[in-house]
């Protein structure tokens, strides 16, 4: 049997909590003292109504109590100060409903920055290998769009939980007054929520689906933009519309049949309160002959408590609209808790050894096979090395190796003579300076693209200083003074107002700025043409004996210059030595390699 999504507030509430503490729980406390007030002030209508039956006979029940209660004080048989005191208590309800309010819009902002704050953290943490199993759109959809439709969740959620309490207090009111008329509301309120039970569930259902299928839309979009020049200029955008637009009419479907059924939940209310209202005074006064002021308080509490069921029903189907964001959220947290990189305490010290590795092997896949194969070498310190080999070779994923972004299944991999899984991931990878063959260019300024935000170059001319020399040690100042705003141009999306090459040596920039004591170079001049190829090369070359150097290269004649080269073949390695004793010696892998270049 499904079970009824509203047995779930308590794990919902929980799941808040996770992320704002105990401290939520004052909005409901607020909430009890607002009903609370609404109430006392509708019980002090009854001394009002009492002359209204036209008998003049003595006040009973809660009547009395209030009347004697009010005698005590010596208003008994004041009216301005009993309308002062009603009116005193409608005030209290609505101050108090204002800090409740109030309240939920400040837990509401710090939601909004536990969920992106931490999500951020734990994104930036996790495993390179669960990254790349899952799509842009999956993050993006969860950070951004997601995250914004817990918060509506939470609201409503909260409001719910309130709702429920305001329904509690006036039944018992309704119950205090005149007993029938709260057990009337506690009949005709579970009766509702029973047939209500079907539509919630079908609401949650929506919702799930809904959540999942945004983060699917996310990556179609994400995809579009990214590959925007190339779908427009190959007249290839139809087809992908066509997949959009089926992602799109499913989201569609999903919001109509969640927007009738609250339609439904809505236009419902009226009709069946005034209906059970009214069948209740026609047995009360016909039949049970009770007289008209108690009556009348009743119909007013028990509309109030009838009315606050139907809320709480509308809420709850409210929060069920957005529940599907929370769940996932939730356990997106969960997951990336999983996946976290495991790290250690140990910092690195400034390579001053060199890099091993011990019979490394590793596959992303088992079935398939290793990538790369017991492989052994060493890169001392200060020396520049090159991983050649054909595509596939396994040259990327030996990079990925050295920076600790993947762990090998076999074998060790030592920074300084310390194994990798010892010593403090950001230590070591803050040494590293990487330049991969797809260029990482963001949507700023030149300037800040250069020193990664490390400070205002605008206002420090020391910093200005630094990143000019970058660039000019990456042959790319020349065209940044030619520009109108110069180093504060900003790039934009990616760098798309840069050309190809141009974004790569902007790229080599940064990584120089870093003054790194480990420089990757994957493909770097790839999409630079012969005379800039050439400088960066010079640039590169002047840093030997400095720091460390490792080149992955297609185009051989870049690799010339460096100490030692080693050869890969299917992910073994195969040779290593110096370029020009590979490149003469018979029957070189190497030597082939060369040959095909006419080098």
């Amino acid at each position: 049997m499904t079970r009824n999504p509203l047995f779930d507030i308590p794990h919902y509430l929980r799941v808040f909590q996770t992320y704002l503490g105990a401290r939520m729980y004052l909005i409901f406390g607020l909430a009890l003292f607002a009903v609370v007030a609404e109430g006392v002030g509708i019980l002090m209508l009854l001394p009002l109504l009492g002359g209204l039956d036209g008998g003049g006979a003595e006040p009973t029940g809660v009547a009395a109590f209030v009347q004697s209660m009010l005698s005590a004080v010596g208003l008994g048989e004041s009216t301005t100060w009993l309308l002062v005191l009603i009116t005193a208590a409608f005030i209290a309800k609505g101050a108090l409903l204002f800090l409740a309010n109030g309240y939920r819009a400040y837990l509401q902002g710090l939601l909004l920055r536990e969920l992106r704050g931490r999500l951020f953290d734990r994104y930036s943490h996790m495993r390179y290998r669960h990254y790349v199993s899952q799509s842009t759109g999956h993050f993006t959809n969860v950070i951004n769009q997601q995250i914004r439709l817990m918060l509506q969740s939470f609201q409503q959620l909260t409001n719910l939980v309130a709702k429920v309490v305001d329904a509690l207090i006036y039944t018992a009111f309704a119950f205090l007054v005149a007993w029938r008329f709260g057990v009337m509301a506690i009949v005709l309120g579970v009766v509702l929520l029973l047939l209500f039970r079907a539509l919630n569930i079908f609401v949650r259902a929506q919702s799930r689906r809904a959540a999942a299928e945004e983060g699917h839309l996310t990556k179609l979009l994400i995809q579009f933009l990214q590959g925007f020049k190339y779908l427009v200029a190959t007249g290839q955008t139809a087809p992908l519309r066509k997949t959009v637009m089926s992602s799109v009419g499913r989201l569609t479907g999903y919001e109509i049949r969640r927007g009738i059924a609250q339609a439904f939940t809505t236009s419902v209310r009226e009709p069946v309160i005034v209906v059970f209202i009214m069948v209740i005074v026609l047995v009360q006064v016909v039949f049970l002959g009770q007289s008209l002021a108690p009556i009348m308080v009743s119909i007013v509490l028990f509309y109030r408590a009838m009315n606050s069921i139907f809320m709480t029903q509308g809420a709850w189907q409210n929060t069920l609209n957005n529940i599907g964001a929370v769940e996932l959220v939730h356990q997106e947290f969960a997951d990336q808790a999983e996946q976290a990189e495991p790290d250690a305490d140990t910092p690195a010290a400034a390579l001053s050894l060199g890099i091993t590795l011990e019979n490394v092997s590793f596959a992303y896949d088992k079935a398939v096979g290793d990538v790369i194969v017991q492989v052994s070498l060493t890169i001392p310190a200060r020396t520049s090395v090159a991983f050649v080999g054909e595509s596939g070779a396994g040259k990327s994923t030996l990079v990925d190796l050295l920076t600790l972004m993947l762990k090998p299944q076999s074998g060790r991999v030592l920074i300084d003579g310390v194994p990798g899984d010892e010593i403090t991931l950001n230590s070591w990878r803050a040494q590293i300076g990487y330049v991969s063959q797809e260029t990482v260019v963001f949507d700023d300024t030149i300037a800040n693209n250069i020193c990664m935000w490390a400070g205002n170059p605008a206002k420090d001319e020391a910093l200005m200083a630094r990143i000019r020399e970058a660039a000019k040690r990456a042959h790319i100042h020349h065209h940044i003074e030619t520009l109108p705003a110069g180093y504060h141009t900003v790039v934009g999306d990616r760098g798309i107002r840069l050309s190809g090459g141009q974004r790569q040596r902007l790229f080599i920039a940064r990584e120089l700025f870093r003054k790194p004591n480990l420089l990757i170079l994957d493909e770097a001049t790839s999409a630079l043409d012969t005379d800039s190829e050439r400088h960066i090369q010079q640039s590169i070359d002047a840093l030997k004996g400095e720091i460390t150097v490792v080149i992955i290269a297609h185009r051989l004649s870049t690799i010339r210059n460096v100490d030692h080269v080693y050869v890969f073949d299917q992910g073994r390695l195969v040779e290593d030595g110096p370029f020009a004793r590979l490149r003469d010696r018979e029957d070189s892998k190497f030597g082939r390699l060369v040959a095909s270049q006419a080098l």
